[in-house]
């Protein structure tokens, strides 16, 4: 029995069925940078990034360090009852990078998921106001308020009802595949509109929780005429506009910040996945005048706040500054982006390719003109891609997901293309066995 095989079936014996989906048998044991490494000592180019997190790369040895140091000298106080110098630093770092004019303070918390409640939870507190619009197709996490928000799964609600109460959902202007196609926007403004007008009285709404590129959903990246309305009616009804940035943040889409594409300013910022380079860390950050109306203990956690995870996080902020990785992010997700293209262009199996920076996706359909995802040969692309040395995955049915680390080098991209393009020729060709569809399963 390998190691490999040891862990997997000593990990299946005891994880609960609610945790893991089912790609590939892998146990990673080790990484750096844009590559991750097996118990047998295979290595693969990551394209997943541990879902958007890794963005400054696998053990980065400034954040290494920085944990290092960090955990030899306090491991933990609960912040509710002491000062301690990381959260300090880690505050003012977070606070600095943000689109969101100052002064401004910042609630931290172990996920994207419980930052998502904090934010309804704020709304609420600073509008007096009870409802909430989210979007369908959304994902914002498995807490019961950032579950209440999304709409991307049913397994991830089925069963597990009453939700929070007063959230609403309209439709995320997906140009590709809406029959609306350009316009989308507009058509879910309308939408918006009508909610408005028959159902949820404006002036009753505390806020619009927004992804400004969708991801789970297949990287959907809104019109810009979508945005500006979206914020005028925020405006016209002071509805505070939140951006949740928890996969979109951090540089991964070529800004510090995925509302900065449209020029937005929002009311609050949510961030995860990528803030602690893998350290488990959330922040919500919110104008100085929203955030003085709710008091202690209303959003705080006793492990939040953690100084090792604070550490970490300055420490991601600096590399990504001090490294360029947002412009790097901007750069190489354009020449990714247009090889992509060129693929497309080769492979009618490939029906379109979208997103900004590196978050990108690329949605397989079995015909371009009706769009039908081909769900059974994003599988097998992905699987062969596995086993030839790439790491990804695929969500939204068909849709192939690219986020590598933002530290990836242009001759890791050209390697994987190659092996993407290798996958799809096996896959279409009848090369990979149908059999590996019982074993990968996707999101």
């Amino acid at each position: 029995m390998t190691a490999t095989e040891d862990i997997i079936r000593r990990d299946e014996e005891f994880i609960s069925p609610s945790i893991r989906i089912p790609f590939y048998p892998i146990a990673i044991r080790t990484g750096a940078g844009a590559e991750i490494e097996d118990w047998e000592g295979r290595r693969y180019i990551d394209f997943l990034s541990a879902a958007a997190i890794a963005n400054v790369g696998h053990q980065h040895p400034r954040v290494v360090a920085a944990i290092q140091r960090q955990a030899a000298e306090l491991v933990h106080y609960n912040a509710a009852y002491a000062y301690h110098k990381p959260l300090a630093d880690a505050l003012a770092a977070i606070a600095g990078i943000v689109p969101i004019p100052g002064p401004n303070r910042v609630a931290l918390g172990l996920s994207g998921a419980d930052a998502n409640d904090g934010a309804i939870k704020l709304a609420r507190a600073a509008t007096g106001r009870q409802k909430i619009i989210a979007f369908y197709r959304s994902y914002h996490g498995n807490t019961y308020g950032a579950l209440s928000l999304s709409a991307v799964s049913l397994n991830m609600r089925k069963g597990f009802g009453p939700f929070l109460p007063e959230i609403y959902h309209i439709p995320y202007p997906d140009v590709y595949r809406s029959p609306h196609g350009e316009a989308a926007g507009a058509a879910c403004l309308d939408h918006l509109d009508l909610l408005l007008e028959g159902a949820v009285p404006g002036e009753e709404v505390a806020a619009v929780i927004w992804e400004p590129i969708q991801g789970d959903a297949g990287i959907i990246v809104p019109p810009g005429d979508f945005v500006d309305g979206l914020a005028k009616i925020c405006r016209e009804f002071g509805i505070l506009l939140v951006s949740e940035e928890v996969q979109t943040g951090m540089g991964r889409t070529g800004r510090w910040f995925g509302c900065e594409h449209f020029g937005l300013e929002p009311d609050m910022v949510v961030m995860g996945k990528a803030l602690g380079a893998g350290m488990p860390i959330s922040a919500l950050v919110a104008r100085e005048k929203i955030m003085s109306h709710w008091s202690s203990p209303g959003h705080v956690f006793c492990t939040g706040q953690n100084p090792v995870c604070c550490a970490a996080a300055t420490a991601t902020i600096q590399v990504i500054e001090e490294e360029n990785l947002v412009a790097r992010a901007e750069a190489l997700g354009t020449y990714l982006l247009n090889e992509l293209r060129g693929l497309m262009n080769r492979h009618d199996v490939i029906g379109d390719v979208r997103g900004k920076g590196l978050l990108l996706g690329v949605d397989l359909v079995s015909d371009r003109r009706t769009k039908k995802r081909a769900r059974a040969v994003t599988a097998k692309v992905s699987w062969r891609c596995w086993e030839k040395g790439l790491f990804i995955t695929f969500f939204s049915g068909s849709v192939l997901r690219i986020c590598p680390p933002l530290v990836i080098t242009k001759e890791q991209i050209d390697r994987a293309l190659s092996i993407l393009e290798e996958s799809l020729s096996d896959a279409l060709s009848g090369k990979v066995p149908d059999s590996v569809l019982s074993r990968i399963q996707g999101w």
